[in-house]
C-alpha cells in the first residue's frame, strides 16, 4: 500500500487558535516535547528501577526502554513511519503499555480499542483512522482476533499488517513477541529515535469516544495536551516515584491509561502493576504482592470489592492510598464505604476522552469526597452550565455542561459534521452531560441529556442497538433505554413493536446483534414488546416514558420476590 493513500493527522485535526496556544505555551502547560522523547527521559533519569509488572515479566525503566525502542525499529523495518496510525486490542496485559511507548517513541499514534469490539466496530475504527497496522491477541476468551484483524486488513486499503500476541501464529502475522525484543543496538536506536522525535503539537493518540453517533468517534490528543493533563492529573493525586499502580479497568479505555493511570505513573518514575481482571481475589492479591498504592475503578468494581472484604476480611491492603473511581456515578452509600473497609482515600473522576478532567481532591471533606465527582484539574479549565437555550442557569441549578481548556481539543477528528453540532460558539465543547456546580466549584454529575447508556463506564448507543434490531424479524418498531441496574447501573432494555401476529424473542435479538458483528456489551438484557411507541408531541419516541415503563417493571417485580 502506497503511504500517499494514507492522510496526515494533521489534515483532519482541529487547531486551537494561536492565541490560546500561545497562552498555554507561556504559562508553562505545553512544553513542546513529544510524549516518547519524555517517558523516555524518565527510564534514564532511574534505569534501574522497576517499571513495569505482569505476573513473572517485571521490567526496570531500561529494560522497557530497551524493548520499545527494538519494538519501534522492527516496526520501521515494516514501513510504519512516524504519524501512521496502529490500532490496539489487546487485553491487559505488558505488551500492551510496550506496544504503546514504542509507539510514542516513534511517532506513530496507538489507537486503543477494546477486547469486546468485534468486526463492525473495529472496522470502523482501522477505518476512520486509515492505520497501517492492528495488533491483537491470538485468541482471547474464546474468541479468534487474528482471524477477525485479517479479514479487516484484507477489507480496509490503508491496513497492512496484523501485529499478533499469542503461539498460534497464522501465515502473514507478526510475532508481536519477537517485535518486542531489545534493540541488538540499544544506543544507536535510542539516538536515531530521539533525533527524529515529533514536537509536542504533533498528535500522541487517537482516543475512541462512544456517543450519539453509533461507531466510536475519534479523538486526537497532542504531546502537548495529554502531557499536561496527566502531569496535572499525578500532582492532583500524589504520585511519584513511589507510587505503584494497579491497572485492573481495561487498557482500551483512557481513564486507565492517561487519568493519570499508567502513561502518568511512568512519567512521573512510578511503577505500573497490570491485571489480567479486576476480580477482587486477583486485584486484592496484587495489591499485597506488589505493595500497590493506587488504582482505578468503576462502581460495578467497588461494589464486588466492598463485599469481598466483608467475606475475605484478611487480604493486606495496608498498602493502598488512593482509589479513584469514575466512569457512571457513585452512589453515595457506597463511596462512604471505602475508606472504613478498604482503609484508602476515594478520589471520585469525571472525564472523557474529549479532555476535561474533574478530580476530588485528596484533602477534600467527606461530604465533598462522597457526594461531587470533582473539580477541573487545571486553573485554565473553563466550565459553562447552560439551559436547553444555551444561556447559564442559576448558580447550583443543572444544567448541560461545556467547557474548553488546555486539553480539550476544538474538535473530532475528521468529523466536520459532527464538530459542527459538538463544538458551539468560541470553541467550547458540548459535552451532553447535565450537571450542577456547587459553590467550590465541584460538578455534580445529573445525568446525559444525549441518548446513551452507560453500563458499568461502557457508553453504548441506543440509536446503534437500535438500527441492528430493527433487523431482526418480526421487529416492526424498537427503541434502547438506559435501565437501573444493581451492579452496572445501567444496562439495556429493548422496546420492541412485533410486526402483525409475529413473536419477538430477547435470544433471538442477542444473536442478530452478535451476528452483525456488535460487541457483546451492548447486547440488551431486557426485551419489552408493547403494542404502540409511545410519541412525544413532535413526534418522537418518548424515551422517558420507556424508561418509566421500565422502571415500574422492576420495581413490580421486586415488590413481589
Amino acid at each position: 500500500m502506497s503511504d500517499t493513500t494514507v492522510r496526515p493527522t494533521r489534515s483532519g485535526v482541529v487547531p486551537w487558535p494561536e492565541d490560546v496556544a500561545a497562552r498555554y505555551v507561556a504559562k508553562g502547560y505545553w512544553e513542546g516535547r513529544s510524549l516518547g522523547s519524555q517517558l523516555a527521559e524518565t527510564a534514564r533519569r532511574t534505569p534501574d528501577a522497576i517499571s513495569l509488572v505482569d505476573g513473572d515479566v517485571r521490567l526496570t525503566f531500561r529494560e522497557l526502554l530497551a524493548r520499545a525502542d527494538g519494538a519501534a525499529d522492527r516496526m520501521r523495518a515494516l514501513r510504519i513511519r512516524p504519524d501512521d496510525r496502529i490500532v490496539l486490542q489487546l487485553p491487559n496485559r505488558w505488551e500492551h503499555v510496550l506496544v504503546t511507548v514504542a509507539c510514542l517513541r516513534l511517532g506513530a499514534i496507538p489507537v486503543w480499542a477494546l477486547p469486546q469490539h468485534r468486526h463492525h466496530e473495529l472496522t470502523g475504527v482501522v477505518a476512520h483512522a486509515e492505520a497501517r497496522a492492528i495488533v491483537v491477541p491470538d485468541r482471547y476468551r474464546g474468541f479468534d482476533h487474528q482471524a477477525m484483524a485479517h479479514e479487516i486488513v484484507a477489507a480496509v486499503p490503508s491496513a497492512e499488517h496484523v501485529l499478533v500476541a499469542g503461539a498460534d501464529l497464522r501465515p502473514g502475522s507478526v510475532d508481536l513477541h519477537a517485535l518486542c525484543a531489545p534493540a541488538e543496538h540499544p544506543d544507536e536506536v535510542a539516538a536515531a529515535l530521539d533525533a527524529a522525535a515529533p514536537g509536542g503539537e504533533a498528535v500522541a493518540t487517537l482516543l475512541l469516544s462512544g456517543g450519539t453517533t453509533g461507531l466510536p468517534k475519534l479523538i486526537a490528543r497532542t504531546g502537548n495536551d495529554l502531557a499536561y493533563m496527566m502531569k496535572r492529573a499525578a500532582e492532583v493525586c500524589g504520585f511519584g516515584p513511589d507510587t505503584r499502580y494497579l491497572a485492573v479497568l481495561p487498557l482500551g479505555h483512557g481513564f486507565p491509561n492517561t487519568g493519570p493511570g499508567v502513561l502518568g505513573t511512568l512519567l512521573v518514575g512510578g511503577r505500573v502493576v497490570i491485571a489480567a481482571s479486576p476480580a477482587p481475589e486477583v486485584a486484592f492479591a496484587a495489591i499485597e504482592r506488589e505493595g500497590v498504592t493506587a488504582t482505578s475503578a468503576v462502581p460495578a468494581i467497588v461494589q464486588r470489592w466492598l463485599e469481598h472484604r466483608d467475606q475475605v476480611p484478611d487480604a493486606d491492603l495496608s498498602s493502598l492510598r488512593l482509589l479513584q473511581v469514575g466512569a457512571a456515578r457513585l452512589p453515595g452509600a457506597v463511596a462512604g464505604q471505602i475508606g472504613p473497609k478498604l482503609g484508602c482515600t476515594l478520589q471520585q473522576v469525571f472525564g472523557m476522552g474529549e479532555g476535561l478532567l474533574c478530580l476530588t481532591r485528596l484533602d477534600d471533606p467527606a461530604e465533598v469526597v462522597q457526594h461531587t465527582q470533582g473539580r477541573p484539574i487545571s486553573p485554565d479549565d473553563e466550565i459553562l452550565v447552560v439551559d436547553a437555550d444555551g444561556e447559564p442557569v442559576p448558580p447550583g441549578e443543572p444544567g448541560v455542561l461545556l467547557t474548553r481548556g488546555p486539553y480539550t481539543p476544538r474538535g473530532y477528528y475528521r468529523a466536520p459534521e459532527l464538530n459542527a453540532r459538538a463544538f458551539v460558539g468560541d470553541g467550547w465543547y458540548c459535552t451532553g452531560d447535565v450537571v450542577r456546580q456547587t459553590a467550590d466549584g465541584s460538578l455534580v454529575v445529573v445525568g446525559r441529556e444525549k441518548d446513551v447508556i452507560n453500563r458499568g463506564g461502557e457508553k453504548i448507543t441506543a440509536e446503534e442497538v437500535e438500527t441492528f434490531a430493527g433487523k431482526v424479524d418480526g421487529v416492526s418498531q424498537a427503541a434502547a433505554v438506559a435501565m437501573p441496574d444493581a451492579q452496572l447501573g445501567e444496562a439495556v432494555c429493548l422496546f420492541v413493536v412485533p410486526a402483525t401476529g409475529r413473536q419477538v424473542d430477547l435470544a433471538d435479538v442477542r444473536e442478530v446483534l452478535l451476528d452483525a458483528g456488535l460487541a457483546r456489551f451492548k447486547l440488551p438484557e431486557r426485551l419489552v414488546t408493547i403494542d404502540a411507541m409511545p410519541m412525544t408531541g413532535v413526534g418522537k419516541v418518548d424515551k422517558k416514558a420507556l424508561r418509566a415503563h421500565v422502571s415500574r417493571l422492576l420495581d413490580e417485580e421486586h415488590a413481589a420476590r
